[in-house]
């Protein structure tokens, strides 16, 4: 009787030190259970490679399962994706969308299931589904293209006229309508002035958004805009593009069609993709707008804790982004522009690239 009483209390002692190791590991690392789905649009372009794997490291490096899924541009296999990631467990939702207003069908399923969405980077539109916005201030990144011609120009003090070609971004890509804006608030007035002159004619919107944001085909319209009004010698001063992809495109037009180093136009871009911090570097291209996904990813990171722990989410934005729904909660980050004058301090000093990259 007295062994099995002594048996009993063993049982019950290490009963009661693996509870307790159980009640402890689940506090320690309570966030290892819980899963993201990070949705991200296409590893086409560099940028979005560089946000998948920074989002990626900084959420594992937080504690949490990584669903990381590239649609390839293809809106039915992002929805497909994002369909598994909804069965498949995910507790919150991190989207960068291909066309932001497809995704209303799904992520009614994912608001069923009460898992937050942060839209990344691309708000996503007509679903009341999107929790919160997390992005960089894109209406600032078409100001400082624009800003950016008007001072190498010097419009101010410039006698002029000064010619332009205009190219924005995907007409499905909510953030194009806001680098347009922001670019053209600045232009327009030098336009209206004659100061500048789009020799084309091609302004609006329509006129001048490149599909998919396509290298090839920012390449083709400009080799037409190329034949088309400046083959008699006319000149070129400056070429507004909205992103590295479509300034690569108009890069490759204009080497091709016999401008140097020496004649270039400005030309903008963003994203600072390695391609274009080359061109920069060679003169075919002027400067390109630094986001530093390391930055974006490591505020979607505190907003998914802030969201997992039903703490107050950090936003700066609650009137600038309506998604036809209502104002999405958001959070901007502050872009920069990096040119041959700041390169090095921009991009290398802080870690971004090494020098061996950009040779």
């Amino acid at each position: 009787m007295k062994k099995r009483l002594l048996g009993i209390l063993f049982c019950l002692l290490m009963l009661s030190f693996v509870l307790a190791g159980c009640g402890k590991d689940t506090q320690t690392s309570g966030k290892g259970g819980k899963k993201v789905g990070v949705a991200m649009p296409t590893k086409d372009l560099q940028r979005w490679n560089q946000d998948g794997d920074n989002m990626k490291k900084e959420l594992e490096a937080a504690g949490y399962k990584v669903d990381l899924q590239y649609a390839n541009n293809e809106i039915a296999q992002q929805v497909s994706q994002l369909e598994n990631m909804i069965t498949g467990g995910c507790d919150i939702l991190v989207i960068a969308s291909i066309d932001g207003d497809s995704l209303g069908t799904v992520l009614a399923d994912a608001k069923k299931a009460d898992i937050p969405v942060i839209a990344y980077d691309r708000l996503i539109m007509k679903t009341d589904a999107v929790s919160y916005y997390a992005t960089f201030d894109n209406y600032m990144v078409g100001a400082i293209q624009g800003q950016y011609i008007a001072d190498q120009l010097d419009l101010e003090n410039a006698k002029g006229p000064f010619n332009i070609e205009i190219f924005t971004g995907a007409p499905d890509d909510n953030n194009t309508h806001f680098f347009y804006g922001g670019a053209m608030d600045i232009l327009n007035p030098y336009i209206e002035s004659g100061k500048l002159v789009v020799v084309s004619g091609q302004k609006k919107f329509e006129e001048v958004a490149t599909l998919k944001w396509s290298t090839e085909e920012a390449q083709k319209r400009m080799e037409n805009l190329l034949t088309a009004y400046y083959a008699d010698g006319t000149k070129l001063d400056a070429v507004l593009s909205a992103n590295d992809s479509c300034a690569i495109g108009i890069s490759n037009a204009l080497v091709n069609a016999g401008y140097t180093s020496d004649n270039f136009p400005i030309l903008t871009g963003q994203d600072c993709d390695i391609t274009s911090v080359k061109n920069i570097l060679a003169g075919t291209q002027s400067m390109s707008i630094f986001k530093d996904t390391r930055t974006l990813a490591a505020q979607v990171v505190k907003m998914v804790n802030a969201i997992m722990n039903g703490e107050e989410v950090p936003i700066n934005d609650t009137e600038t982004y309506d998604n036809d729904t209502g104002i999405i909660p958001t959070y901007l980050c502050k872009p920069v522009f990096a040119d041959e004058s700041n390169y090095k301090e921009i991009l290398i000093d802080s870690g971004y690239y090494t020098e061996d990259e950009l040779k």
